[in-house]
């Protein structure tokens, strides 16, 4: 997971993982997508706030991108959410990314922000 993260998220922007970012992953909940023991997408919840939850490094393997994936996963980790009793997601989004986000039912809000060097703008959907 941390390898696909790496190649999708990280190695474009020239940056990688501290050590510090990885271990406080153990208290995040970390889901993947796989078939035959190889690893297609994977996404990280976190952060719970006030009766929502954060969804970060969404990643799909650059080759499988566009084909329904990151929608099976998002609705995976929606499904996760409501069962750990929380009321929505939220996320900050590369703004490449809207349009998916969009389609599967989040709402932006507040301004374009740089984050990691590129810009992201906020997005939330409610789960109840």
């Amino acid at each position: 997971m941390v390898e696909l993260r790496r190649e999708v998220l990280r190695k474009p922007l020239g940056l990688d993982f501290t050590d510090k970012e990885l271990l406080a992953e153990k208290q995040d909940v970390l889901i993947g997508a796989f078939e035959h023991d190889e690893i297609l997408a994977c996404c990280i919840l976190s952060n719970p706030y006030n009766g929502y939850i954060k969804l970060r490094q969404m990643a799909v393997r650059p080759e499988l991108q566009h084909q329904g994936i990151g929608s099976l996963l998002l609705q995976f980790a929606e499904k996760t959410a409501l069962q750990k009793e929380y009321n929505g997601i939220i996320l900050n989004a590369r703004t490449t990314a809207l349009i998916f986000y969009e389609k599967e039912g989040y709402l932006s809000y507040g301004d374009v922000f740089e984050e990691v060097g590129i810009p992201h703008i906020r997005m939330e959907k409610k789960l109840k």
